[in-house]
């Protein structure tokens, strides 16, 4: 599998842009969620910035699994002004083995590795450099598949549809009261399963009580 050219590391998300949304909810909790029918924001979308002299735009797909955990972010960073550069990167749930890296596989191509640069308490940060025959391989693809391999050394691969891609990376960004909003309606979903796990701890707590 080779790899993609790997860039200086670049760890921090663009501030002011959606970033990745992580419930902090443990795997025990996740699997006692049950499923809710409110959908979260999910799709490729463009926010863009400004830091002091330097513009930021970021293209970004975030997949969200019912519990409100990020399963996968990935992002098409590129800066320009007093600082000009284009990166390329891939955020999975921590607990990864490092050395496998994250394949990349755009339709049934040939996969290619992207090198972890970072891991937060809550996600690995894989990255590369973002060319542009990268980005052309995004716009002609119809999916890409995204596989990292977990602590027990089972390959975990994730499905990420291309449709909406060209739009987002060639228009214009979304306005700043849309991320606003489609950053709420994630903490929201978040905050419902949150309430809804509590609740029902609650009456399973109740049920215990009782019956002694």
């Amino acid at each position: 599998m080779a790899s993609l050219k790997p860039n200086a590391p670049f760890s921090v998300m663009a501030a002011g842009v959606v970033g990745l949304l992580a419930a902090n909810l443990s795997p025990a909790m996740a699997q006692q969620q049950p499923q809710q029918q409110q959908q979260v924001p999910q799709g490729w979308f463009k926010a863009c910035s400004k830091q002091e002299d330097v513009d930021i735009c970021n293209v970004q797909n975030i997949t969200v699994a019912s519990t409100g955990q990020m399963v996968t972010g990935v992002s098409m960073i590129e800066l320009k002004g007093k600082v000009n550069r284009k990166v390329f990167q891939v955020s999975v749930p921590s607990g990864r083995l490092v050395p496998p890296g994250i394949g990349l596989q755009i339709d049934g191509g040939k996969a290619q590795k992207l090198d972890y640069v970072i891991c937060f308490p809550d996600r690995c940060v894989a990255e590369a450099a973002l060319s542009d025959q990268l980005v052309a391989s995004f716009k002609k693809g119809q999916e890409i598949t995204l596989t990292s391999v977990n602590f027990q050394n089972q390959p975990n691969p994730i499905k990420v549809s291309l449709k909406g891609f060209t739009g987002a990376y060639d228009g214009e960004a979304m306005q700043q009261s849309d991320i606003e909003d489609r950053q709420k309606k994630l903490q929201d979903f978040v905050s419902k399963n949150n309430e809804d796990f509590a609740k029902k701890l609650k009456e399973e707590q109740d049920k215990a009580k009782a019956g002694n």
